[in-house]
């Protein structure tokens, strides 16, 4: 069974704060009339945490979009040993509408943890669709939310920033390759090499590429755009010796 533990010795919030990016808590609008007594908590733990706060009519009890990445919640606050099926059925149902959800269950009594396990295998759960975190009351589960929420987030601008550097890794390769192919032509340096990308582009456009094409676009020389020319589009005198 994939589910997270959380402290059982914690019984009251530690309002600490998250480093890394906010984001946006969208609350079901059931949850106003639901739990009153709560939504000055998670007003306050979001605002420390630089997350902005809505009401709005969704399925889940929670949306949360931090770092650009979307996770929902549904947060079961009170969990009657009776009456399970309406839970599961919402769960069951909600897990094939997000790729990224979770179900935080308050347990703060040992039969409530015995009900809930022998219900997960009653309602045949699939491990880590979702993924559910027990706690002890609304207050951990709420944190625990934020934090689940907060953390996918930076593992999301992580990723994109390992991707950009990645791309800006190839792209300077790439260009250092363009250069030496390009400054390998007798007569033309670094300058010409960059006046020839800007204005005309890649190495086979440049060998595509005319001697007009070349004097009209760039400062080139005429004898430089005749060179360019003749060396990238004739292979015997590009293979030929050159004295310069």
């Amino acid at each position: 069974m994939d589910m997270h533990l959380s402290d059982s010795s914690t019984s009251a919030p530690s309002h600490a704060t998250l480093s890394g990016p906010g984001g946006v808590c969208l609350m079901r609008n059931a949850w106003k009339g639901e739990h009153p007594s709560v939504i000055n908590f998670i007003s306050s733990f979001l605002s420390a945490n630089s997350f902005r706060l809505n009401f709005v009519p969704i399925a889940p009890d929670f949306i949360f979009n931090c770092g650009g990445l979307s996770v929902a919640f549904v947060f079961v606050t009170n969990w009657d040993c009776n009456n399970v099926s309406l839970i599961f059925s919402r769960v069951q149902k909600l897990r094939t509408q997000f790729a990224r959800f979770y179900v935080i269950i308050t347990l703060p009594a040992k039969q409530q943890i015995d009900s809930f396990i022998q219900s997960y295998f009653k309602f045949e759960m699939v491990i880590g669709k979702p993924t559910f975190v027990p706690v002890q009351d609304i207050e951990m589960g709420f944190e625990k939310m934020v934090k689940i929420a907060h953390s996918s987030g930076v593992y999301k601008q992580q990723k994109i920033g390992e991707k950009l550097k990645a791309e800006r890794k190839q792209l300077v390769q790439g260009m250092n390759f363009y250069l030496k192919v390009v400054t390998s032509i007798p007569g033309v340096d670094n300058h010409d090499a960059n006046a020839l990308s800007q204005a005309i582009g890649s190495v086979q456009a440049i060998a595509k590429a005319s001697k007009d094409q070349i004097l009209e676009n760039t400062d080139l020389s005429a004898e430089k755009a005749e060179m360019i020319s003749r060396f990238l589009r004739d292979p015997k005198f590009y293979s030929s010796p050159k004295i310069t």
